[in-house]
């Protein structure tokens, strides 16, 4: 009988019988639960690019779990390398990829144990970007079956979980492993806070319970029933030399899929939620670009860039729009390049969404794969190229790009969608929005915010009727391509937490006036930034009410950073207390916050002021001397110094449901 054993260094297996025999034994398994593995590789890739990488990687994942543990170490028993995917030729636009049949060996459940340990670890070192050679396919794209609408749902919610989330999420509804059992694997393989990776996974479980039959059962979430389509169906213009072609037409005769050699995006840790490593320019990606229809956002439930026309009075130069795509797909010196976005080109065909001159600047937008690409021409600076990362955009932060800065402010387009749009200064909450001019979607200049942050100017958006009703939003310009959307939650009351808001209440506003100049600390790539207010707090002394605020702010790639702040009476300056880099504290998925500060009344009496989330029910630790577990039930503290006086603090709060939290940092 085979022994498992899990490691922090892979999965292995101790027997007495030969090399050959055990070898055999892996390779029975792999085939008999393929479609179980390829289907649990493909959901910890959710939200890691387009479908066509997505489905490649999980194949190459499960393959490539043959060949030893994950980063290259050897194995505890030699074995030799997976063998390539076989030929598939699709039947009517429809690949299959056959389950194989039932191994059927004594130890077997020890085997396909270690097997699936090894598909975890190389899919969570992926999606967090360490490298995976892609099988190439030359001339097709592969996409699973578009599910129905909860499908869609389910793969977003996947999205915003961490890899190791994900693949808790797989464990416990594609491989019926129990939660014991799941903490085992994922501590086996790598994977960093496995109980906080249960614990999304049950979240989702909870927000979402169709997702056991949605994950098993949809086509969506099958990389091994896959529709092929050609790369450049739209549009086919191929500009490349006499063999490339050639090699493209083989291609699409034989339907090849062959073992790539790429490395991805490096060995070094990468972004929460990476996109797979864009192909080298081949004939699709050389193609010339194609255009959504006008109306095309008026007849889909999916408002993203996808969707966005073709603007600008240069849209039909295509020497021009030719020159843009050549610099996105054999890159340009000098590119800017926002944190996780793959600097190369998209495998098909761009979408061109302008092409015009702004400010005496020529500009080209082009959109693919989750990916923008602003390509300039300058009268003096020569050519430019800025790349972004744009998947999971929606109505919000798919309404506007920066296509032009200058001394007098950003000039931005804006989405088809957008009916009304306004500039206010987020530090003066009482003043009026003001109408912004944007013909064609693009607006008059926007002006940056003030160096000392008396005045931060903001875009007041207001979504068309056939979208949403009185849907207006806020979004920021932060020096990057796409302006971060900016959002609120407001203090918490009985009843089921509260879910964050668009920032155009009153209430939203004059929190945000007073946390305006912390949005010049956010960090470039930013998508998102939420002010949720955990609690209030009378200061003592009768010097009025005060705010904690937890500050998220949310990146493309997934990361996050989240801050707290105290809010005095009035308009003194926020305190900021602590902070954490590389965190989801004050997420949906970590709705528990302690915050903590001396402060010191007029009557020059040092307090330790205390707040937590409405969980919170006790909290011990230091603030330059020793606190005794003292219960809040819910309530703030302001405790008098005493002892050897204030010190720095630092904190830990006792939930109701006995977990604990504490000051972030």
């Amino acid at each position: 009988m085979a022994e498992r054993r899990g490691t922090g260094r892979g999965f292995r297996l101790r027997a007495g019988r030969g090399r050959r025999a055990r070898l055999a034994e892996r390779e029975a398994v792999l085939v008999a639960h393929y479609r179980e593995l390829a289907r649990l590789a493909y959901l910890v890739l959710a939200g890691s690019g387009d479908r066509h990488h997505r489905v490649l990687a999980a194949h190459r994942i499960v393959q490539r779990s043959l060949a030893g543990p994950a980063g290259g170490r050897r194995a505890a028993v030699p074995i030799a390398p997976a063998a390539p995917i076989a030929p598939v030729v699709p039947v009517d636009g429809q690949v299959e990829v056959p389950d194989g049949s039932a191994a059927g060996f004594d130890g077997e459940a020890e085997v396909v144990a270690a097997v699936r340990g090894r598909v975890v670890r190389r899919a969570l070192r992926v999606a967090r970007g360490r490298g995976v050679g892609l099988p190439q396919v030359w001339g097709l794209r592969l996409y699973t079956e578009a599910g129905e609408a909860e499908a869609l749902t389910v793969d977003q919610a996947l999205a915003r979980l961490s890899p190791a989330g994900r693949a808790a999420c797989g464990l416990r509804l594609t491989a019926g492993l129990t939660e014991t059992e799941v903490l085992g694997l994922l501590a086996a393989a790598g994977a960093p806070a496995p109980a906080g990776a249960l614990a999304e996974a049950e979240l989702l479980l909870t927000a979402h319970p169709e997702a056991g039959r949605v994950l098993n059962g949809s086509a969506e979430f099958d990389p091994c029933a896959v529709r092929a389509q050609p790369a450049d169906l739209m549009r086919r213009r191929l500009r490349i030399r006499g063999s490339l072609t050639a090699l493209g037409a083989a291609a699409l005769a034989a339907v090849l899929l062959l073992p790539g050699t790429g490395t991805g995006t490096g060995a070094g840790t990468g972004p929460a939620h990476p996109l797979p490593p864009p192909p080298a320019a081949g004939p699709a990606a050389l193609a010339a670009p194609v255009m959504a229809a006008p109306d095309a956002w008026r007849h889909t439930a999916r408002l993203d860039f996808e969707v966005w026309p073709a603007r600008g009075e240069l849209r039909t130069d295509h020497a021009l729009v030719d020159r843009a795509r050549r610099a996105w797909a054999t890159g340009l010196a000098g590119a800017e390049v926002a944190p996780g976005t793959p600097p190369g080109p998209p495998a098909g065909p761009p979408r061109l969404l302008y092409a015009g001159r702004v400010d005496g600047e020529t500009v080209v937008l082009l959109q693919g794969e989750g990916r923008l690409a602003r390509y300039t021409e300058g009268a003096t600076t020569g050519p430019g190229l800025a790349l972004a990362r744009t998947d999971q955009a929606d109505v919000t932060t798919a309404a506007a790009v920066v296509l032009h800065r200058t001394a007098a402010g950003a000039r931005l387009l804006l989405a088809p969608w957008v009916d009304t749009a306004e500039t206010r200064d987020l530090r003066r909450p009482d003043q009026p929005a003001a109408a912004l001019p944007h013909p064609d979607g693009l607006t008059a200049p926007v002006p940056a915010g003030a160096a000392d942050c008396a005045a931060r100017q903001v875009l007041q958006l207001r979504s068309s009727p056939v979208v949403a009703e009185q849907h207006a939003f806020l979004l920021a310009d932060l020096g990057g391509l796409l302006p971060v959307h900016l959002t609120y939650t407001p203090p918490p009351q009985a009843g089921p937490a509260r879910a964050p808001r668009e920032a155009t209440g009153t209430d939203a506003l004059l929190t945000w006036a007073r946390t305006a100049c912390t949005l010049t600390t956010a960090q470039p790539g930013t998508k998102a930034v939420n002010a949720w207010v955990f609690a209030e707090q009378p200061l003592p002394e009768n010097a009025g009410p005060a705010t904690w605020v937890c500050l998220r702010s949310d990146r493309w790639d997934g990361g996050g950073t989240a801050a707290t702040e105290l809010l005095p009476p009035g308009t003194a300056a926020p305190i900021r207390t602590a902070e954490a880099a590389e965190s989801r504290a004050c997420s949906r998925f970590d709705q528990n916050v302690l915050g903590a500060t001396w402060w010191r009344a007029r009557s020059g009496t040092a307090y330790l002021l205390v707040a937590g989330s409405r969980k919170v029910v006790a909290v011990t630790g230091a603030a330059g001397y020793p606190l005794p577990e003292t219960r809040t039930d819910g309530h703030p503290l302001a405790l008098p110094a005493h002892g050897p006086g204030p010190g720095p603090v630092r904190l830990t709060g006792r939930l109701d449901n006995g977990g604990q939290t504490a000051t972030l940092g």
